[in-house]
């Protein structure tokens, strides 16, 4: 599901709510200043030191990419690839040179314009697959804080706590302010597993999953692309790419009969 990750998050915090409430604890003891600054301002200027600054200034397009990923339809990008097949067997490979300048995406784009430049096909998947190697490479740069930050805000929650209790033990001749004490002290630790737990590292994982479905996505790319650079009968490119779809997916491409070559073929 597109919002999936926004509604697990959602979801667990409403969860850890509802219970802390039957329980009888008021949720919004959470609010605590000391507790927010050491652990989440804490854990903030951690990430920055480890990952650097610049990292820090893409997040917000990262949890927006994470929680409304894009759409990779692979039925539709097999669609496009085995017309363009077509089209190359029947008008020759120079004949897409057209198509190129239309094509949104800029993997698929290079790829295309490297075969109708007559480049080698070994040296094609040699650039695409560079391509997918720094493509790699910088999502996993981009999934660092989170990783980094899921590491650290347990510590600096422990960090608060210790904190909170040399303040309590400051506080051992008055022993009517010691539960209240204790209870702020603990706080910090509740904050630094829960955010950690409920934000940071599905954060990450999310981001992981989104760049293995990318990279699965350019994959196929790749091979319809060197597969269409071959001459591969049309029939035979969807086929192969096809293998890359889920089989429910490739069930309602099935039934619908939208893939170029089904449509050929019924014709």
């Amino acid at each position: 599901m597109k919002f999936g990750t926004g509604i697990g998050i959602v979801l667990s915090m409403i969860g850890i709510a509802v219970g802390a409430t039957m329980e009888g604890t008021n949720v919004m003891v959470v609010l605590n200043i000391p507790a927010i600054s050491i652990v989440l301002i804490g854990t903030l200027g951690a990430t920055i030191a480890a990952c650097g600054l610049e990292a820090h200034i893409k997040l917000p397009m990262i949890y927006k990419k994470a929680l409304i990923p894009d759409e990779l339809d692979l039925p539709g990008r097999v669609k496009e690839l085995v017309g363009f097949a077509e089209q190359a067997r029947r008008d020759g490979l120079l004949a897409l040179d057209e198509a190129v300048s239309n094509i949104a995406d800029p993997f698929t784009r290079k790829g295309i314009q490297l075969v109708v430049d007559g480049t080698d096909p070994d040296l094609v998947a040699a650039v695409l697959d560079a391509e997918n190697e720094a493509m790699r490479k910088r999502h996993a740069s981009a999934r660092n804080p989170f990783m980094q930050a899921g590491a650290l805000a347990p510590t600096m929650g422990i960090v608060g706590t210790v904190f909170g209790l040399v303040n309590v033990m400051n506080n051992l001749n008055n022993p009517s302010s010691l539960g209240p004490l204790i209870a702020a002290a603990f706080l910090a630790t509740l904050m630094g597993v829960g955010s950690a737990n409920v934000v940071f590292l599905p954060m990450a994982n999310r981001l992981k999953e989104l760049s293995e479905a990318e990279l699965h996505f350019r994959e196929m790319t790749l091979e319809g692309i060197l597969a269409i650079q071959a001459g591969d009968n049309p029939r035979v490119v969807e086929e192969k790419l096809m293998a890359y779809v889920p089989p429910k997916d490739r069930a309602a491409e099935g039934d619908k009969g939208s893939s170029p070559a089904a449509e050929k073929q019924a014709a």
